[in-house]
């Protein structure tokens, strides 16, 4: 019987290439110098994605200047190999441009699961066969686990860490591919101590907590510098299309919000329920219009044993927004592949461009998801 390494395949660690995917935070730091540790033939590749005035100084941010010079100090302590790859051009046409053009279109985005799918997940896994690699490690909080027909992806140990939200689109001939050394890690504590115990440089780094080429936060400024006029003022108006307000911009604005509408003193509160484009027009009303029950799905990616068949009603969880749990749902599967989602209990605020992502009912197992398109 063949004895499997660490990472699940038949030869020994220092014969085995591991490309790693390092952003320059403590996660994908610790994940190379975890496997350079076990022996390992670790390369490690950070990928230069932008590059715009504030955002090269601020910290918290991934795939900028200092991020990439700390990710060289690591590989240079550890003693493996470290290259940069200049994807500013395809992170722009693949990620920042689709961003803008989704917030224009009235709906809200979630471009990290499109970096993963369009860029990490492709070009540079394409990169890392180029190298010969045997297969590539990320420091994502998710578990790649051997199921009976094959790897399966499954929910981080941790749940105040996992990313299965954002990964939901990875391809069943990618999860062949990739590791997640992290996910099964009970906190991040235990990822700072190995990062102290290898005497990483990057052990207190914060975590990064924006989107990595919106500097503080501020979508707006970013999208109206993308696309100018983006912010053009328009009219708020009410169901019945009284117009009860102006507004700053219909990008400044997301379904289900409710602070910073700047209207006020119409008894009962307002949230945003819909956001129109093409006329610049927020809709507000009631809380009770954000309910919604069904939810139709495109661009599915299915992650489960069997293909979907149209007419099939499949049992599943469904988280709607990564900061939220999952919910019981049945998947219905129609004509020409499409999915909709019946949630067992209404959910308020789902907004188009966010990620539906399905889980098994009874484990930590991920079934994939798609991206929303609707919600009634």
């Amino acid at each position: 019987m063949t004895t499997l390494n660490s990472l699940g395949l038949p030869k020994a660690p220092a014969d085995t290439r591991v490309v790693v995917a390092m952003s320059g935070g403590v996660d994908s730091s610790v994940v190379a110098a975890m496997l350079k540790d076990e022996g390992y033939d670790v390369v490690g590749i950070t990928l230069q994605l932008y590059d715009h005035g504030a955002a090269l100084a601020k910290k918290g941010a991934c795939c900028a200047g200092q991020d990439i010079h700390d990710a060289r100090r690591v590989a240079e302590a550890m003693g493996f190999a470290h290259y940069v790859l200049d994807y500013e051009n395809t992170f722009r046409e693949a990620v920042i441009d689709e961003f803008a053009d989704a917030y224009l279109a009235g709906a809200t985005p979630v471009p990290c699961i499109r970096c993963n799918e369009r860029v990490k997940f492709k070009d540079l896994m394409a990169t890392a066969r180029e190298l010969e690699a045997d297969c590539m490690a990320t420091g994502h909080y998710i578990q790649r686990k051997m199921g009976p027909r094959g790897p399966e992806l499954h929910s981080a140990a941790d749940p105040n860490r996992d990313q299965s939200y954002f990964l939901f689109s990875t391809t069943p001939a990618q999860l062949a591919f990739l590791r997640f050394p992290l996910g099964h890690l009970s906190s991040k504590s235990e990822t700072r101590a190995l990062a102290a115990r290898y005497g990483l440089s990057v052990a207190d780094k914060p975590d990064s907590q924006d989107i990595c080429f919106v500097p503080n936060g501020n979508y707006a400024a970013v999208i109206e510098k993308l696309r100018p006029g983006a912010a053009d003022p328009g009219e708020i108006v009410d169901l019945a299309g009284n117009v009860v307000g102006t507004h700053r911009g219909v990008i400044h604005y997301t379904v289900g919000q409710r602070r910073g509408i700047g209207i006020g003193g119409l008894g009962e509160p307002l949230y945003v329920v819909k956001l129109d484009p093409e006329t610049r027009r927020v809709i507000v009303g009631p809380k009770a219009e954000l309910a919604a029950r069904f939810i139709a799905l495109k661009e599915i990616n299915w992650l489960g044993d069997d293909p979907l068949a149209e007419g099939q009603q499949i049992p599943v969880r469904v988280r709607v927004r990564s900061t939220r749990p999952p919910r019981d749902a049945l998947l219905h599967v129609r004509s020409g592949g499409t999915v909709e989602v019946e949630l067992h209990e209404p959910e308020e605020g789902v907004s188009p461009g966010q990620a539906c992502v399905f889980y098994a009912p009874a484990s930590s197992r991920v079934l994939g998801g798609g991206w929303i398109a609707g919600a009634r």
